[in-house]
């Protein structure tokens, strides 16, 4: 399991990256490590979950059903949603098998983010308040590049029924979905160089957009504060 840097402040911006691939040396690793650092030399706090390594069980057990109600949270669910409770931007990172995300990033949603959602809450409006208002990214890899999976339908498939449902269920931001084309063995090292240098400037534009969305809501409260 990968542990993140300690923070010395505990207000600090924190990012918790869930990483879904089975490979230490892989690219998609690569991405999520480049990621973490990026955040970190931002000055914010990365944690980096490695679903693998930390031998993520992704199957929904009986009473983790959403049609089932008054069970206890399983320990290694709890302590995910601590995690995420207290974070600002939750990234998703994860190779695309067959045109879809690994199982184990598909466990982590309905096990962790679906844990105590009901479907009554979504049809009266109900706000998960766990996860409302945090920034939601996704970045991805495959063999195929984009337009061949937008036009086999994979691409709108991933972007809306993952990334915007999420976001509308849960009330999360959506932070965008950076995808990368025609990784495969032996992929030139120029072009690794290029998709690091893009992952590195998303994290610098998402730390410098929930910084600047900390200020705002310190500066409404310190208005509200003086307007009483």
């Amino acid at each position: 399991m990968t542990i993140a840097a300690p923070s010395a402040d505990p207000s600090a911006i924190r990012h918790i990256i869930v990483l879904g691939t089975p490979s230490a040396t892989s690219f998609t690793h690569a991405v999520a490590e480049t990621y973490r650092d990026a955040v970190r030399d931002c000055g914010q706090h990365a944690s980096l979950r490695d679903l693998y390594a930390m031998r993520f069980n992704p199957l929904l057990g009986p009473t983790e059903r959403p049609t089932v109600s008054g069970h206890a949270l399983l320990p290694d669910v709890a302590a995910e949603l601590a995690l995420l409770e207290g974070a600002a931007v939750i990234a998703f990172v994860y190779p695309l098998w067959v045109g879809m995300p690994p199982a184990i990033i598909k466990g982590y949603i309905h096990r962790v983010l679906g844990a105590g959602f009901r479907e009554p809450d979504l049809l009266s409006g109900t706000q998960v308040s766990l996860l409302h208002g945090k920034r939601l990214l996704g970045f991805s890899a495959s063999a195929s590049t984009r337009p061949w999976l937008e036009e086999h339908g994979q691409w709108a498939s991933i972007r809306q029924g993952i990334d915007s449902y999420l976001a509308s269920v849960f009330g999360l931001v959506d932070g965008g979905h950076v995808h990368f084309d025609s990784i495969v063995e032996g992929v030139p090292e120029h072009y690794v160089r290029e998709c690091l240098a893009e992952v590195r400037e998303t994290a610098r534009r998402t730390c410098a957009a929930v910084l600047s969305e900390r200020h705002a809501r310190r500066n409404d409260a310190r208005r509200l504060l003086l307007a009483q």
